[in-house]
């Protein structure tokens, strides 16, 4: 199994000195029986107080308060991980969920709660509609259902990289029909909602050593994706982007209902919009 190391760096430049505000930072893979974290290390300058805790979906975040003005902010996340997962997974579905439609157990229905239900507005159903086009029959074989809508998104939305902040709505990926990982990640599970299953998006980076995968040109990239909640299984990682099953080449981060929810980085500065001359962000992926 491959040790990764990830280094990802994002440095902001200003016009003149400015004071910070609390930076949110979700950098800290999350550990798993598929990952083990070796270690991680987080370099900000200028030099800042970091306060850790977990959100309310487990994963680690540092808060970063800092005391002086600066032109310059950087941020930078060293990390290794071994990876466990295995090419061709096996998920253990309970024979209870092996066809679709099943029913959550009442705890699994509550815990699961808003991530069951679909967050963007659709009151003509068209995303209904759409996704209704891969239930071949009632009953069918949940995973093949699960697989079908994630080969449908990427046969019939292009891919196409986008730098700029913000993600589209399922319905607007859609009309495009082009989009990047994090469209294609909120469409899958938006759609799988629609159908009354429990999800929720992942962000963090993509380990692509033969530079073969969408989303990355080089051995790896920050990524998004969503896991689909099944019963006996349990969280199942989709990747809509490849059209891959499993995490053998994912490194998840953070996960949430919404993929705001789950940015690297976020923060603030006092002053004027023009006073922000650039912000760069560098990762990379590579297996040592």
């Amino acid at each position: 199994m491959p040790s990764v190391t990830i280094t990802h760096t994002t440095q902001y430049q200003y016009g003149t000195e400015v004071p910070l505000g609390p930076h949110r930072l979700m950098l800290r893979p999350r550990e798993t029986r598929d990952l083990i974290l070796t270690s991680f290390d987080l370099e900000i300058s200028p030099v800042a107080r970091i306060d850790w805790s977990h959100d309310v979906a487990g994963n680690a975040v540092a808060t970063a308060q800092f005391d002086v003005r600066t032109t310059m902010l950087s941020i930078r996340s060293c990390t290794c991980v071994d990876l466990r997962a295995p090419v061709w997974p096996i998920f253990p579905i309970a024979a209870a969920a092996a066809s679709y439609p099943f029913v959550y157990s009442s705890d699994d229905w509550t815990d699961l709660g808003a991530l069951a239900v679909p967050q963007y507005a659709d009151d003509a159903g068209r995303l209904s509609r759409w996704v209704e086009h891969f239930v071949m029959a009632r009953p069918t074989d949940t995973l093949s259902l699960l697989k079908d809508i994630g080969n449908g998104i990427t046969a019939g939305i292009s891919y196409q990289s986008r730098e700029t902040e913000g993600t589209q709505g399922p319905l607007e990926t859609l009309d495009r029909g082009w989009g990047s990982c994090r469209d294609f990640a909120v469409l899958f599970a938006e759609a799988v909602r629609t159908l009354g299953f429990g999800a929720r998006l992942v962000s963090g980076y993509l380990f692509n050593p033969a530079a073969n995968l969408v989303g990355s040109s080089d051995t790896g990239s920050t990524h998004a994706w969503v896991e689909v909640f099944v019963p006996g299984a349990g969280w199942i990682p989709f990747d809509p982007t490849n059209r891959s099953v499993g995490s053998s080449n994912l490194i998840p981060v953070a996960v949430a209902r919404r993929i705001q929810q789950v940015a690297p980085v976020t923060g603030s500065f006092h002053g004027r919009a023009i006073d922000l001359l650039s912000m760069d962000v560098a990762v990379d992926v590579r297996e040592f």
